[in-house]
């Protein structure tokens, strides 16, 4: 089995450095999405296949707004459309997995904050069903709780990571269990879920985006290690590490792409200009990968990097 090293937790600026010795992405491109009237389309997953076509699940809101929803989108002539008769979810952030043989997908739902006047709370919410068309709620996570996502292991259990925030996890940290069957994914479960310990500095934050069942049974994580700099503004970096789940030994982060090398777009708030949300990740036989990405909260694209899995593989 791969050895997974860990040090210790490293900030956003020491990543970077660390980062700029490496190759860099190539080939970076906007995702062109029609159909939606002036919305903006970002947060997307990657491409799935759903009976017999490539689909994406994207992130469709006004500009000014928070209020979102997600459609699944099919490539026509060069766009991606929405797809006909297709279910519009009222999500943030669409993400999918596949378990025991059906399509899992998620997305961040909010709702008024119950104590909070004004103000929004939010929870990850579950669909499955063997397509698009026949998706079903059947589990929610905790209030409060976003970045929650599952994976199915060698063995058929499947590995929980969570991200709590507050009291356990400050501004966010990625928590990791594992279940015996889809059906023992509770709140409880997930809350009780325990930290991986030294992945964040107390200042920045993080979550999982998308994690990846890796050749050799380790689970591969993509996804974002976050900070604020002195003026309120936030960065985010789309990053991986590896987990052995046998174990619960993780290795170290590395970022994979930095906001400069996509290209140049609008942004949703000043704050918001080198934000990089990774969405998902394809990984190709040539040794590559595509990250599916939403870019400073307004638009997606996709880029293509070494494929940051094969080390844990070898």
């Amino acid at each position: 089995m791969t050895l997974l090293r860990k040090g210790n937790a490293q900030t956003c600026e020491q990543l970077l450095e660390e980062y700029t010795t490496k190759t860099q992405p190539t080939s970076p491109e906007k995702i062109v999405f029609s159909g939606i009237g002036e919305n903006d389309v970002y947060n997307i997953s990657a491409p799935f296949e759903d009976e017999g076509e490539l689909v994406i699940a994207g992130r469709v809101e006004s500009r000014n707004s928070e209020h979102s929803n997600v459609y699944f989108f099919v490539k026509r002539k060069g766009e991606w459309v929405p797809r006909e008769n297709a279910p519009v979810l009222e999500l943030q952030d669409p993400f999918f997995t596949r378990i025991a043989g059906e399509l899992v997908l998620g997305g961040v739902q909010i709702f008024p904050h119950p104590t909070k006047q004004g103000q929004l709370g939010w929870r990850t919410v579950f669909y499955k069903g063997q397509s698009v068309a026949s998706l079903q709620e059947f589990a929610k996570g905790p209030d409060g709780m976003k970045d929650l996502r599952l994976v199915e292991l060698k063995d058929g259990s499947i590995g929980v990571l969570t991200r709590p925030q507050g009291e356990k996890g400050g501004r966010g940290k990625i928590g990791w269990t594992r279940i015996s069957s889809i059906s023992e994914l509770t709140i409880n479960v997930i809350s009780e879920a325990p930290l991986l310990e030294g992945q964040f500095i107390e200042e920045e934050w993080g979550g999982a985006n998308e994690p990846h069942l890796l050749a050799n049974g380790l689970v591969g994580v993509l996804g974002h290690v976050a900070s604020f700099d002195d003026e309120g503004n936030r960065h985010y970096y789309p990053m991986v590490f590896a987990l052995d789940p046998e174990t619960g030994t993780f290795s170290d982060m590395e970022l994979i792409a930095t906001r400069s090398q996509f290209l140049p777009g609008p942004s949703k708030r000043p704050d918001l200009v080198d934000v990089v949300f990774s969405g998902g990740l394809v990984r190709k036989p040539d040794g590559t990968a595509d990250i599916y990405a939403g870019i400073s909260d307004a638009e997606a694209q996709k880029i293509t990097i070494v494929d940051p899995f094969v080390q844990y593989e070898l």
